[in-house]
């Protein structure tokens, strides 16, 4: 703990309080600290346990993603408030977990909307990688019918979904695009020069043709 409090940057913080994370230190720091100790399952329980997000951080970091009970992952991710807290557990420890579908499943139903975010996460990532089995226009339907209204983070992970189905499933595509449309979700949302838009229909045009390129 000393030693995250000695990284602690001043100007990095007010960056990540933008993001709504109350950390300053740099993540290639927090990155390098990681790669020392290496994995250390107790201590990374032991460092979530501070409530410090610096700290949750680096548990994510040095953990054992496939060591955590369901329950305990649940728990983790209704505690894990902050926006990088809560992507890199999903994406660093629930996805390699042997209980991610179950907690996709449960966390995708969840009136929390912050939790439900988390489950249509793993959802996009089965949308990409294990498609078998899962309902894509049963997908694409609840997509239609709440992501306009849904709060941010939720409406955030919907949208990606909605990409992912629309980039992956040529079946799909027309109507994934169709929505994106129709919705007009993140159309305005502000992006850099050379990043691709949020927007669905232009984020699907240009990842098929880059597809279409290689």
């Amino acid at each position: 703990m000393a030693e995250l409090a000695a990284l602690e940057d001043p100007r990095a913080r007010e960056v990540n309080e933008r993001h709504g994370d109350d950390h300053g230190v740099n993540l290639g720091m927090l990155r390098a600290l990681a790669k020392r100790l290496k994995t250390q399952q107790d201590l990374a329980r032991q460092l979530w346990a501070t409530n410090d997000t610096a700290a949750r951080l680096l548990a994510l970091l040095i953990c054992r993603p496939k060591a955590f009970e369901r329950a305990e992952l649940d728990v983790m991710l209704r505690e894990a408030r902050t926006p990088k807290v809560h992507d890199w557990l999903v994406n660093y420890v629930v996805k390699k977990n042997p209980h991610a579908e179950e907690l996709r499943l449960a966390w995708s139903a969840d009136p929390d909307p912050v939790v439900a975010s988390a489950g249509w996460a793993l959802t996009t990532e089965r949308v990409a990688r294990k498609p078998q089995g899962l309902d894509l226009a049963g997908l694409l339907d609840v997509i239609e019918a709440e992501m306009k209204d849904a709060p941010d983070r939720l409406q955030w992970a919907m949208n990606h979904c909605l990409a992912q189905i629309g980039i992956e499933h040529p079946g799909h595509r027309a109507r994934a695009i169709d929505i994106g449309e129709r919705l007009e979700v993140l159309k305005d949302y502000p992006t850099p020069r050379n990043c691709t838009s949020p927007f669905a229909p232009i984020w699907i045009g240009e990842m098929v043709r880059r597809q279409h390129d290689r």
